[in-house]
């Protein structure tokens, strides 16, 4: 393998390179599975890369492509995926920068537009450093992963871990809480698991003046908020993390009106089955029970979204070797487990794999915001780090 040093300075090379990738794409964001413009950009990289076996049209838009190496090795090569998701949100940018959207109302609001950049930059440096390892890349641009179901369980179907078959796997996301300059790994989960419920408040609707003639579905769905929260605080193991937020609570649209019927929407996170199980059931019954008390009725549909994303130890401990290589151990640390979402996850529960993160926050240059807010933006920096350890990670997998 080449000196750290040497790839350091090569990233920094190119970063100019990829910054202008990653504008481009900011430019022009595309919704998930309405990725095409994005994918010929992605095609035409490669394609000037010299990368070998592009296959298009996979799970819809998506992109995979190989880099074998040249190194010789006296048993069958390994195969390592590295994965980038190539989508945007439904938000109206806020920002004023030169390569703010051109589309309006469709934002790279979370950072798929520097995935996209960095693992093309990865693509270049492990095309020129094919001498120094054995075994296969198999690169993957990734359609709709703000799109439940997600992007990576159609490509799965469409055989993208096959032909070659896939031994292991890495990917990253920007975080814009996190420093520039500094990546964070998590020996055991990325993500956790991600669900979403819409309950309907079936009451009698009625003039406001009389609410003695009606059943309230605003009263009734009211109650049953503040009683799903006794689920987490009195039901749920405090050491077992769950999070229940309700973030739509639709009724009525005069002042003048009681609704007929109520209709409340959230989400649920998790980490084990078994409390997601529980939260599902009691939920329902919370619903149903209050309801009823009330003369009403509910109807809850719960419906499971990306499961929790488990990191393999082995792959983490490749990853933080390689970042403390490239960025310095005081750069590197132990992010607490979150509550996102990832679809990543299918990935992950496929074959050994490692998320981990890449921090772009600068309060200085104003990069602060929160990911999908309309300012959400990144220090492009930032991404020369999670090049280099994603570079170095791969030639160190491959290597054994």
């Amino acid at each position: 393998m080449s000196s750290v040093a040497t790839l350091v300075a090569d990233v920094d090379e190119i970063l100019p390179g990829v910054v202008a990738d990653r504008r481009w794409l900011h430019e022009h964001p595309e919704l998930g599975f309405h990725e095409t413009e994005t994918a010929a950009f992605v095609v035409q990289r490669l394609r000037s890369l010299g990368v070998e076996d592009i296959r298009t049209r996979i799970g819809g838009t998506g992109v995979t492509a190989l880099i074998r190496g040249t190194k010789p090795s006296g048993a069958s090569g390994k195969v390592l995926m590295l994965r980038a998701d190539m989508d945007a949100l439904p938000i109206l940018e806020a920002n004023e920068t030169e390569y703010a959207s051109q589309n309006p109302g469709v934002m790279h609001a979370c950072g798929h537009d520097a995935h996209t950049a960095m693992l093309l930059a990865t693509a270049r440096l492990l095309m020129a450093r094919r001498a120094e390892f054995s075994g296969t890349v198999k690169l993957l641009f990734q359609p709709a992963e703000e799109v439940h179901p997600g992007g990576a369980k159609g490509m799965i179907a469409d055989g993208a871990l096959e032909d070659p078959h896939v031994d292991a796997s890495l990917g990253l996301h920007v975080m814009s809480d996190t420093p520039t300059g500094v990546i964070g790994v998590q020996e055991t989960f990325g993500t956790s698991n991600s669900d979403r419920f819409t309950l309907v408040v079936q009451g009698k609707g009625g003039h406001a003046s009389a609410p003695h003639e009606t059943v309230d579905p605003v009263i009734i769905g009211s109650h049953i908020i503040v009683a799903w929260q006794t689920l987490i605080s009195r039901e749920t193991d405090p050491l077992e993390p769950a999070v229940l937020s309700v973030t739509a609570n639709l009724a009525g649209e005069a002042f003048n009106v009681i609704p007929d019927s109520a209709e409340v929407r959230g989400t649920v996170r998790t980490y084990s089955e078994a409390v997601q199980d529980h939260l599902e059931r009691r939920m329902a019954e919370v619903a149903e029970g209050i309801a009823r008390a009330f003369g009403g009725s509910a109807t809850l549909d719960y419906r499971r979204g990306y499961p929790c994303l488990p990191n393999d130890a082995g792959m983490a401990a490749i990853v933080r070797e390689a970042a403390i290589e490239t960025v310095g151990e005081d750069h590197v640390f132990t992010p607490p487990m979150g509550m996102g979402g990832e679809d990543y996850a299918y990935f992950a529960r496929a074959v050994p794999a490692c998320f981990f993160w890449v921090g772009v926050r600068n309060d200085e240059k104003g990069f602060n915001w929160p990911h999908h807010h309309p300012r959400f933006d990144i220090d492009e920096d930032g991404m020369a780090a999670g090049i280099a350890t994603m570079v170095a990670a791969s030639i160190r997998y491959l290597n054994g």
